[in-house]
């Protein structure tokens, strides 16, 4: 089983991007692979399908992978009730069961930082990438001010005093500064920016659901919890304190050297 299988059922309503960002992003990636009438496109990482549904409603050559059957069973559904089947697989994002060379665009949307090795994860899409297509990487960038970065801070901080370290892994920043120094070819787009309400009592739901945390033995999260709502409470007065905040979706688009991925 994976971690996310018990995410599943509220990750949309935990972590659901705001009307239209989904479809910019679809719009990003489109034009990232341009010259392709019809690009193949493999999304790794695809999950319930936040940012894979648009892809399958346009009827896109796209193809969802994930190794959370309980992540691809809530995305299942979601194209099922609009009657859009989407074609997708259950595995290992490290070991693709696909052909070389099979696919114009490998997406991988907010998952480097859950990879067991970042390195690997690039070079198993680079190894089904055409020789001329693009690796896509995309992540939402929140203010390192804000109340969910804040919190995070925070809790990570805790977790490592009790000798906890859930966070400590660095795969995504090590993996992306390894691929910058070995593409050929990088660029960054920002796919959509918007404003959104943080409070502290929305951050600790939705924290709660995550994959890294929620792994963690019950007293260790429930001990955590406690001392980040007590935190919390004395440093914004009250766990419904709101803030608006700036977020963005960007887009790390490479085209890999000759071998890299070998």
């Amino acid at each position: 089983m994976s971690a996310y299988d018990a995410a599943a059922p509220s990750f949309d309503r935990h972590r659901a991007l705001p009307d239209g960002v989904a479809e910019a992003i679809r719009a990003s990636v489109m034009a990232a692979a341009g010259g392709v009438p019809r690009p193949r496109l493999l999304d790794i990482g695809a999950g319930a399908g936040r940012i894979g549904w648009p892809f399958v409603a346009a009827g896109d050559d796209y193809i969802g992978v994930d190794f959370s059957l309980g992540m691809l069973r809530e995305f299942t559904g979601r194209a099922e009730w609009n009657g859009a089947p989407a074609r997708l697989v259950q595995a290992d994002g490290e070991r693709l069961p696909l052909a070389d060379a099979s696919f114009d665009a490998v997406l991988l949307m907010q998952v480097l930082s859950a990879a067991r090795d970042g390195r690997r994860l690039i070079a198993e899409a680079g190894r089904v990438l055409q020789p001329a297509g693009c690796l896509i990487f995309g992540r939402t960038v929140a203010p390192d001010y804000g109340i969910d970065a804040c919190m995070r801070q925070h809790l990570a901080g805790s977790l490592d005093a009790a000798g906890v370290h859930p966070y400590r892994e660095k795969w995504s920043d090590d993996a992306l500064n390894w691929l910058a120094g070995n593409a050929h070819d990088s660029r960054t787009v920002t796919a959509a920016a918007w404003a959104a309400e943080r409070t502290p009592r929305a951050f600790l739901e939705r924290h709660a659901t995550g994959a890294r945390f929620s792994v963690l033995p019950p007293p260790v999260q429930n001990i955590a919890m406690l001392r980040l709502r007590e935190w919390a409470v004395a440093t914004f007065g009250s766990l419904d304190a709101v803030s608006v905040e700036p977020f963005r979706f960007d887009l790390m688009i490479y085209r890999l050297q000759p071998g890299m991925a070998h």
